[in-house]
């Protein structure tokens, strides 16, 4: 029996020769299984967080760029800042509209109710008007407005001030231009008319006039 043998042990459990056996370890598979998923987890989490950054940062570079590519928002035409907006008193910058002293306006009557016009005009004066000619309407207005309150003749467009700041004292009206070289206003009365509006409505209609609520053009670029 050798001297390496444990005593009492034998047969093929006794160790022969001098030398003490080699313990070997237990394999290594396992842990180069588990460090090669670990390896490959971390690259691909690494490698989603790489894509998670470049679509960031790509996306927000295309966004700057789309939005600096757009063209700047401009006033659409009519509004306030557009070259082509036309202050309501004619003159180069924005500005009120023209008082109702500087307005003349000529009162013509075209119905059957004598007196209408005289009244009228002495209430226009009241309010500040500046009062030409009051007379029967002119042949081709007299007795033909049988559906109409009033209608406002002058050289202006219809969207001239003068005519606006008239028709605040009517409760109905149409306007319409004609040839004449003179600033003054007709109005002529129709057979739809009582009255002149109440001083009261007329009063918040003027000053509704001269603050407009601003509001958006249809042709104007939403910012």
């Amino acid at each position: 029996m050798s001297m390496l043998t444990p005593p009492g042990m034998g047969g093929r459990y006794r160790v022969k020769g001098n030398r003490y056996p080699r313990m070997r370890r237990p394999p290594r598979r396992r842990r180069l299984v588990l460090a090669a998923i670990s390896t490959v987890a971390a690259l691909s989490v690494l490698g989603w967080g790489t894509l998670q950054l470049l679509d960031l940062f790509g996306s927000s570079g295309g966004q700057a760029r789309a939005a600096g590519s757009q063209e700047p928002c401009t006033p659409g035409e009519g509004e306030s800042g557009s070259a082509d907006a036309k202050p309501l008193d004619g003159s180069a910058g924005p500005g009120k509209p023209p008082e109702p002293k500087s307005i003349t306006v000529n009162v013509y009557n075209a119905t059957k109710r004598s007196g209408l016009a005289k009244k009228t005009a002495d209430e226009l004066r009241k309010r500040g008007f500046k009062i030409g000619e009051v007379d029967n309407a002119p042949e081709e207005y007299d007795k033909k407005l049988q559906k109409e309150a009033a209608l406002l003749l002058g050289t202006a467009e219809k969207a001239d001030p003068r005519f606006r700041v008239l028709s605040t004292q009517l409760t109905g009206s149409t306007t319409k231009p004609d040839k004449r070289k003179t600033e003054d206003i007709d109005l002529i009365i129709g057979e739809e008319f009582t009255e002149l509006a109440p001083a009261k409505d007329a009063a918040k209609a003027m000053a509704a006039l001269a603050s407009p609520s601003p509001t958006p053009s249809p042709s104007s670029t939403s910012c």
